[in-house]
């Protein structure tokens, strides 16, 4: 792994881990649904635009199609849609955590569902995550957590992994911004119907409401994914995914320094536990390939 894609990983996790606060901002001021669509479309239409500047074409392989619309509904409209809805009850901090351990849960479906070799040190990692997660959650029931907040986060976490999952063959065939653009549509599209059926429109216009929306559409909304595809293309999705160690960190080191969020000894020391498990799994999954 060579230093332009590692500075590539630590700008991708740092971003991909802020998104978790400039979300618990937006809806403190906005409908999360309808303000989370109006973000994918714009920055899709962005990397749209981008895309043409740089020569690409709407002449997607098959695989490529395929994996665009799966990777739009379950990252864009399944998984940030309920993180969004979840964080009007739910800390930055919290969902961050449930968020990062979608590596465990990638090597956990590979090794049960794929039937994936998984070494001793990846079950290890397994156990680990798993067990920072319960010491985690443990703190937080005591402090009265919403659950049904919390179980908006585990199941977003789920989408994410099935659209992980379907990254296998989203990078290839080239025409990368322009699938960086055509999946914000779909997850636009999607939550665009859920907000017309299930809210009533709420906006107060803020500055905190501007500058974090602004960010996260350009910010996580459009840099991040099209700096993780780049990533993927150049050192592989395994490789790739090493990085998420970090997510646990950065996610909760930065609800804590904009949003004043308070962290417990058992959340420190959980969050520690997960980054382990997950930098266990992955280092395993590289060893054996």
């Amino acid at each position: 792994m060579d230093i332009r894609a590692i500075l590539m990983g630590l700008t991708f996790a740092l971003i991909w881990s802020s998104a978790f606060t400039s979300a618990r901002i937006i809806v403190a001021d906005a409908s999360p649904l309808a303000s989370l669509a109006l973000r994918f479309f714009l920055s899709g239409l962005i990397g749209v635009v981008i895309a043409r500047m740089l020569g690409q074409t709407w002449n997607l392989t098959r695989d490529q199609w395929r994996a665009t619309i799966i990777f739009g509904v379950c990252q864009n409209a399944i998984y940030l849609g309920l993180n969004f809805y979840a964080m009007q009850t739910v800390q930055a901090s919290l969902a961050s955590i449930i968020a990062s351990t979608m590596p465990l849960m990638v090597a956990f479906a590979g090794w049960i569902v794929f039937r994936d070799r998984l070494p001793l040190l990846g079950v290890a990692g397994l156990v680990l995550g798993v067990g920072g997660v319960v010491l985690i959650m443990s703190a937080r029931l005591n402090t009265g957590v919403d659950l049904y907040g919390v179980a908006l986060c585990i199941i977003a976490a789920v989408a994410l992994t099935i659209a992980t999952l379907s990254m296998r063959t989203m990078s290839s065939g080239g025409n990368l911004m322009m699938v960086v653009g055509l999946q914000m549509f779909v997850g636009s599209g999607v939550l665009a119907i859920a907000s017309a059926l299930t809210e009533t429109i709420r906006v107060d216009v803020t500055p905190e409401l501007v500058i974090a929306f602004a960010y996260t559409t350009i910010g996580p909304g459009l840099l991040a994914t099209w700096i993780w595809f780049a990533l993927v293309a150049r050192i592989g999705a395994i490789k790739a995914a090493t990085f998420h160690f970090l997510n646990p960190f950065f996610g909760v080191a930065i609800a804590a320094l904009l949003l004043g969020e308070q962290l417990g000894t058992q959340d420190v020391i959980g969050v520690a536990i997960i980054a382990a498990g997950i930098l266990a799994v992955q280092l395993s999954r590289q060893a054996k390939t």
